[in-house]
């Protein structure tokens, strides 16, 4: 439609196109609503976001499908006869001084991680360490003399807990959250095809395909305010930071929680209930970062696709403070979708950190790391990478974070993961503004399948008139 038929007539305005907003979009274009997505970003995809690096693509983002089980991702992928690759946990560990660790120890100690939680919810780290030190009092006494190890082994459970939830220390994580994983396979990788083709085939573009009739997509535009009427008669109105406004019956809002804590005291005209602002302040917004280095050639083992870094306590604290950083960083993977790339992650605070430092010094350093732990113990010389590319979740404004964890508030605010999924409705009950993403998943949380199901959630209530809280 040309800008002189006038302003088209939309059912729902989307505000962001990642996995909540594109599937909550595709829903209602499939059913008949005309449907206007806007995103503020150059691409779709809010999180997930696949790149070209080395002789394939990586992941900046989401990596891996969590499941397979009732996952609508995966189901996309099969059904779509998409190539997926089960990527198998294999680890290599390795300890500071450039000697090999004790993998398979390391791998058991790892599953105590995954312990079912006290029936007293309590701190993660608290929780984990007194299961690790009953472990190894039970079945590895000798290792109570070697506290250097047992120091280590803690400071790189903590880093996995962080990896896991995008923390910044165990202790902020919370056992009794009300998570639930998947069945099936943890670790899927849509592999050379990129993360980015679910977001196609759920748009309709996947091999040229045309995209959706009823979907009007606006790239590049952020969203200032969103003003919702409570008279039955009157629009939606979402106005955007280049001056244009449009109008629908209603707005389904997929933003980050790490935007909404942010912007929602400015971005929502009248302002959010009280409850809603709780939920927003008090869940956590997590960080995981990836710098991911492309050699020439892989010089890195072939048979395992993890390696698991561990420091000693008396190299740990011979690093200077500038580079302490370095400590923090779990280890190494290697993706699916590229073979001469390494990914190292960090999270939380220190990834916050490292998206401030120059590329040079991240490279050189993260160069120094992989040859303090891999290249001594292989007897190799470390190369320099042919390239690097870096995710700076937290710096980006669109999206300020990764994904939602469960913090040591949970316990005492249950309910504020469905606040903020709670409509806000006009006076005859329908729901005006409405909310998906992750964040309000109560169970799904901090996965791609969690915030499309959130999608589809919000679409399906206003595709059947559902207008129960």
């Amino acid at each position: 439609m040309s800008d002189s038929d006038g302003p088209p007539h939309y059912d729902t305005i989307v505000v962001g196109l990642g996995a909540a907003g594109a599937t909550a979009a595709a829903t209602l274009a499939n059913a008949g609503r005309r449907v206007l997505a806007i995103e503020a970003q150059p691409r779709v995809g809010g999180r997930v976001h696949t790149v070209a690096l080395g002789d394939g693509v990586v992941e900046l983002g989401a990596e891996w499908i969590v499941g397979t089980k009732n996952s609508r991702v995966f189901d996309v992928a099969t059904q779509h006869n998409i190539t997926i690759v089960p990527q198998d946990p294999t680890m290599l560990a390795y300890l500071s001084d450039g000697s090999p660790a004790d993998t398979q120890l390391v791998g058991q100690l790892l599953l105590q991680v995954e312990a079912q939680g006290p029936s007293t919810p309590e701190a993660q780290g608290n929780f984990t360490t007194r299961k690790i030190m009953e472990e190894i009092t039970k079945n590895h006494p000798h290792l109570l003399k070697d506290e250097d190890f047992i120091s280590g082994l803690l400071q790189f459970l903590n880093l996995y807990i962080n990896y896991l939830e995008g923390s910044s220390d165990w202790n902020d994580v919370t056992t009794g959250g009300d998570y639930e994983d998947l069945e099936g396979h943890r670790s899927v990788s849509w592999a050379r095809h990129g993360y980015n083709t679910f977001f196609d085939i759920m748009l309709n573009t996947y091999n040229g395909g045309p995209g959706l009739p009823n979907l009007d997509i606006k790239l590049n535009k952020e969203v200032r305010v969103i003003r919702a009427p409570q008279h039955p008669t009157e629009r939606v109105t979402v106005e955007c930071g280049d001056g244009s406004t449009y109008e629908a019956d209603n707005v389904i809002v997929t933003v980050s929680l790490g935007v909404l804590k942010d912007k929602y005291s400015s971005l929502f005209s009248p302002p959010l209930p009280e409850n809603k602002q709780t939920a927003i302040e008090k869940i956590s917004m997590g960080v995981l970062d990836k710098i991911m280095l492309q050699f020439d050639e892989v010089w890195w083992p072939l048979n395992v696709n993890r390696f698991g870094f561990i420091w000693k306590q008396e190299d740990s604290k011979k690093v200077p403070v500038s580079d302490h950083w370095v400590t923090k960083i779990i280890g190494a993977h290697r993706p699916v979708g590229s073979t001469n790339v390494l990914t190292l992650w960090t999270s939380g605070d220190i990834a916050k950190e490292v998206e401030t430092l120059p590329e040079d010094q991240v490279k050189t350093k993260c160069v120094e790391l992989l040859q303090r732990f891999m290249g001594n113990t292989l007897n190799i010389t470390v190369p320099q990478p042919a390239a690097i590319i870096r995710s700076t979740w937290y710096s980006n404004p669109y999206i300020r974070g990764s994904y939602t964890y469960d913090n040591i508030l949970t316990p005492h605010y249950p309910d504020a993961r469905d606040w903020l999924a709670r409509p806000l409705v006009d006076s005859s009950g329908a729901p005006r503004v409405l909310f998906a993403g992750e964040a309000t998943s109560r169970r799904h949380f901090g996965t791609v399948h969690g915030a499309g199901e959130t999608g589809h959630r919000e679409a399906m209530r206003l595709v059947n008139k559902s207008y129960k809280n």
